[in-house]
């Protein structure tokens, strides 16, 4: 009894982990920069993202001594609506937050704990003028919370605040330029790895201002635009503290812009505004929008959740199958092949449910931390080069009837899996290596 039900955990346990891998998906590459000239303060954000639902919506501010905000983003949080990802309220305070990595450390003791992350990014906002403000804000809470991300506050002054898992520093200097990446923790030398970091950097350094069109030039020359299918920058917004409005351009295309005027929105009341609805059609974004992935796809993720747990058990199965029958097995080396392939394809499930990098970027996919992940990346080949020999084989299993209906059964759902495969590599372009 006992050990049917630490089986039955043991199953629930790894579908809990491998669907935990297809659903949750963090933001990509992002970049922001932040100009100080005379009295007027510009914070640029651009939002790298593969989610296809930008908004921006607008918060009055509820209760006194509260401020009115506008906020942008792209990842839907149920009952809070969309995550925060940068905002401005109508005092001139702005923020955007970036991916990025941190060791883990000690938490922070004696503070308040952080239960809904999109509602304390709100409350900052709505709470706050100044980034000495900020700091207090964030000081009463256990912000490495954000263990994967940095944040940059800015306000009219020309003030920033950066706050990382651990750290929080204020600057002042006339020019800042942010990315995927701590800068506590991370040497100059590093940060320039980053094309967008570094090509931010080389463009301020031959001066600067705050005008819209040196912003909007600064944007473009940070943003990303990768060449399987366009995919890269989703939003970039360009807040000016001074005058309380935003310019927004959308999946960098920086010829068309939509402005809006803090102040004047929050007039209108709560509201909120899908972005591709304030542009042109955008022929980059529609590929985007028509690539489905296990991360935006419930059937593509449950299919590779289903495919993960088959290879698995299907190993097992013709592991034992091929020990107790090889005397007499006709095509014993089919399970002989199916074992370890069984087994490679298993991880490779779960490898296509974790990081969303593998659908975008170049095929054959490295990674730059894991050689076994990047070995994956030559599966979807070897399943070419198995779905011929394995049909004529399957064929002839049934006319010959010499393996067990369950043996046939699965050999034949096995292959089935196998074309289902392909046709998911074909979308997305993991034969694409020439």
């Amino acid at each position: 009894m006992m050990r049917g039900i630490k089986k039955t955990l043991f199953v629930k346990l790894i579908l809990f982990t491998i669907l935990s891998f297809v659903f949750i998906q963090k933001s990509g590459a992002c970049s922001g920069y932040k100009i100080t000239s005379g009295d007027k303060t510009i914070l640029g954000s651009n939002e790298d993202a593969w989610r296809v639902t930008p908004h921006i919506w607008f918060e009055k501010g509820k209760g006194n001594g509260l401020y009115g905000a506008a906020f942008t983003g792209s990842r839907y949080d149920g009952a809070n609506g969309y995550a925060p990802q940068s905002g401005m309220n109508e005092m001139g305070l702005a923020f955007e937050r970036l991916a990025s990595h941190h060791p883990v450390k000690e938490n922070f003791a004696n503070r308040k704990t952080i239960s809904n992350p999109t509602k304390y990014l709100k409350d900052i906002l709505h709470s706050c003028k100044s980034v000495e403000e900020v700091r207090a804000f964030i000081s009463n809470y256990d912000h490495s919370y954000f263990i994967e991300d940095v944040f940059i506050y800015v306000d009219q002054s020309g003030k920033y605040l950066i706050v990382e898992p651990y750290t929080l520093t204020i600057g002042n200097e006339p020019t800042y330029v942010i990315s995927n990446f701590c800068p506590s923790i991370t040497l100059e030398q590093n940060a320039n790895k980053l094309d967008r970091y570094r090509n931010g950097v080389a463009f301020l350094k031959n001066g600067f201002d705050t005008s819209l069109a040196y912003c909007t030039a600064l944007s473009d020359k940070m943003h990303v635009c990768r060449k399987k299918i366009g995919d890269g920058t989703l939003l970039s917004s360009i807040w000016d503290l001074k005058n309380k409005t935003v310019n927004l351009y959308f999946y960098h295309d920086y010829k068309t812009t939509v402005q809006f005027n803090v102040s004047e929105e929050l007039k209108k009341g709560d509201h909120s505004i899908a972005i591709e609805t304030l542009f042109p059609h955008n022929a980059e974004f529609e590929k985007l929008r028509h690539f489905k992935t296990p991360k935006d796809s419930i059937a593509i993720g449950l299919f590779i959740v289903a495919s993960a747990g088959f290879f698995l058990l299907t190993s097992i199965f013709f592991l034992i199958h091929y020990f107790r029958r090889k005397k007499t097995l006709k095509y014993a080396y089919i399970p002989l092949v199916l074992v370890p392939n069984g087994l490679f394809l298993f991880y490779y499930m779960i490898v296509l449910s974790g990081s969303v990098n593998v659908f975008y970027f170049p095929a054959p996919y490295k990674d730059p931390t894991n050689v076994f992940v990047s070995l994956t990346s030559y599966l979807p080949f070897l399943l070419l080069v198995l779905i011929f020999p394995f049909s004529v084989i399957n064929y002839r299993l049934f006319k010959e009837n010499s393996w067990s209906f369950l043996a046939k059964g699965l050999f034949t759902l096995n292959n089935l899996i196998y074309i289902i495969l392909i046709g998911l590599f074909v979308h997305w372009r993991f034969y694409d290596v020439f």
